[in-house]
């Protein structure tokens, strides 16, 4: 990206810019549409599975009553304390009565009702059946029974619900309710009374269900297998292993698993009779067909939302790049020695008002080559007035390089930011153009210097993309002393692009510190960047041994040149024009440790 011009930069910034924007919008509502589909659906087969949880507990409940008139029946407690063996005249009128008065009315009101029977634990058992073939058992029949239904029972007398029955082949047709009762005689439970229903009429409360064109619902045992299901050969057979530990467990949360090499999500809850799990199945894909179109319709509508922000920032781009571009033209022709004037636009903004001051710059410094070239002209000129319009035109040049890379930077913000940051950056340039092209040539102070400095820190701090504060460690009694203009920042942009080759870190810093000597006022610019190696040290103290200014056209060796060819060199040379040949730059060095540059002058008079 280094290599491409400003236009495509600023281009594939808002590429960049609007893909991450579709993508952050589109895959945060996918994710936000379907956790809230996932929660619904959660929330509908929680209530489905609920409600049929509660349908089935009231429809086992009535049948618990209609036991209750056998619990509390005096013939019944006087069979069940009937003695072992017993088989003649009182258990045949115990029958009698009791089905008179007990049995017939339940088959009556209940007919899906198959069998009613009850066993003593004196192995005593009457049997009653409802429209079907019964038959009788014998007496290792009957304890082999009343062992059964002791071993599934509660010894408190609580109902329970079996998937059992006492007729020959039909286990899995018929649910039995079962539990313990007591006699007349003892407080403890004494037999068991069981009524056997016809699992298809219990079934009929769950076929309504409606879970979609692959959903079912079914019930499981304590013991892992179906009680019920739409698909009457699985009734009896297990639970497949991959759900039937987490059907069992019957936790609040739905789960997920495959079966037959679909994906299926599963809620399971607990009936409080029988023990069972209630269970509502769905197809994964069903549920996420919903998720599947929001996420076509977002893929479809941001590329067409894409498409119309480029448009917009293609044309953007351009109303942005454009009056650069003639402005990087014009500072190319200044560079080759033609100075043209760049036409203003009518608008005013932060841009045009940088090309204005652009335009200042370019008169000035055509005037000012003008008058150095009739001063070389004049024989009758003093040496002095040759040096102040060399110093004056040095001061004056400004290396178009610093303006790319600003006007670079101002573009980036203006893809990325608002125009606060564009403001700022184009104050403070303005500041320094108008504080490099002044005319005049008296000494100013510390304290202008270090204002040029902060407007340059401004600029720099939005090219390198963070913040750095130079650590100011002069005294506030230095700070109106006089000095040379445009000395103190060039050696502070030095250190910058020199003293930190791998970027800017949290530990580097550079200080400026000032102070007075034996009649020597000096003032420092100390790093703790990279340093200089001693043969490229020894070879840049030789150049300002020369007492020459260093040519713009040098080769990029460290220091030589700086923002816009005012170099170290450059600022040793106009100490000196200023001051004398005994003054100047004094350069230590020392790799991985860091440089410090002091510039020497004498002590002068403060400006107040």
């Amino acid at each position: 990206m280094k290599n491409l011009n400003l236009f495509k930069k600023l281009f594939l910034s808002y590429l960049i810019v609007i893909l991450i924007s579709l993508a952050s919008v589109g895959i945060f509502s996918y994710r936000a549409s379907s956790g809230e589909l996932d929660h619904l659906v959660e929330n509908q087969m929680s209530q489905v599975v609920d409600n049929a949880v509660h349908h089935t507990d009231l429809y086992i409940r009535a049948y618990e009553r209609s036991m209750v008139s056998l619990l509390n029946s005096n013939d019944v407690k006087r069979f069940i304390d009937l003695p072992q063996g017993e088989n003649g005249y009182p258990y045949y009128e115990l029958r009698k009565v009791i089905k008179e008065l007990g049995i017939v009315p339940a088959f009556i009101r209940n007919p899906e009702i198959a069998d009613i029977f009850m066993i003593s634990f004196n192995d005593n058992a009457m049997y009653f059946f409802n429209d079907t073939n019964g038959e009788s058992f014998s007496k290792e029949q009957i304890q082999q029974q009343l062992a059964f239904y002791k071993a599934g029972t509660n010894p408190e007398g609580v109902l329970s619900v079996m998937n059992h029955s006492i007729l020959p082949d039909q286990n899995n047709l018929m649910l039995t309710l079962v539990r313990r009762i007591r006699g007349l005689s003892s407080s403890e439970p004494k037999g068991i009374l069981a009524i056997e229903l016809r699992a298809a009429e219990l079934t009929e409360l769950w076929k309504g269900i409606e879970l979609g064109e692959n959903g079912y619902f079914f019930i499981a045992d304590e013991n892992g297998k179906y009680v019920y299901h739409p698909d009457v050969t699985k009734v009896g057979t297990n639970l497949p292993d991959v759900i039937q530990q987490q059907v069992l467990q019957a936790g609040p949360q739905a789960f997920t698993a495959q079966l037959d090499g679909k994906a299926e999500m599963f809620m399971s809850r607990s009936s409080k009779y029988g023990n069972w799990r209630l269970v509502v199945s769905m197809s994964v894909n069903e549920l996420h067909k919903p998720v599947n179109t929001i996420r076509t319709t977002t893929m479809v509508v941001g590329f067409f939302t894409l498409c119309l922000a480029l448009w917009i920032a293609f044309r953007f781009g351009k109303t942005i790049t454009g009056p650069i571009r003639v402005l990087k033209s014009a500072m190319r022709q200044t560079e080759k020695g033609n100075w043209a004037m760049i036409p203003i636009p009518e608008h005013r903004d932060e841009i045009v008002e940088l090309m204005s001051r652009y335009n200042l710059m370019v008169n000035r410094l055509s005037e000012l080559v003008d008058k150095v070239y009739q001063a070389e002209l004049s024989d009758q000129q003093s040496q002095m007035e040759r040096q102040k319009a060399e110093l004056q035109s040095l001061q004056l040049q400004i290396n178009p390089h610093f303006l790319y890379n600003t006007l670079e930077t101002i573009v980036c913000y203006a893809v990325i930011r608002d125009s606060r940051e564009i403001s700022e950056i184009v104050k403070a340039l303005s500041y320094m153009l108008r504080y490099s092209v002044r005319t005049n040539l008296e000494e100013i102070t510390v304290a202008s210097e270090l204002k040029h400095v902060l407007y340059f820190l401004v600029v720099l701090q939005h090219r390198i993309g963070r913040e750095f504060e130079v650590d100011v460690a002069v005294p506030p009694d230095y700070l109106l002393h006089n000095m040379v203009r445009l000395t103190l920042q060039p050696l502070v942009e030095n250190a910058f692009q020199h003293a930190f080759p791998e970027g800017v870190e949290d530990y580097h810093y550079i200080r400026i510190h000032a102070g007075e000597d034996e009649g020597i006022f000096w003032v420092s610019i100390e790093d703790n960047g990279a340093g200089i190696s001693e043969e490229k040290l020894a070879e840049l103290r030789e150049k300002l041994d020369a007492n020459q200014l260093a040519d713009r056209e040098m080769g990029p060796s460290p220091g030589a040149s700086g923002l816009g060819g005012i170099g170290i060199v450059n600022v040793h040379r106009r100490i000196q024009m200023v001051f004398g040949d005994q003054y100047g730059l004094r350069i230590e060095s020392e790799i991985d440790k860091g440089t410090k540059l002091t510039m020497i002058m004498p002590v002068l008079g403060k400006n107040r």
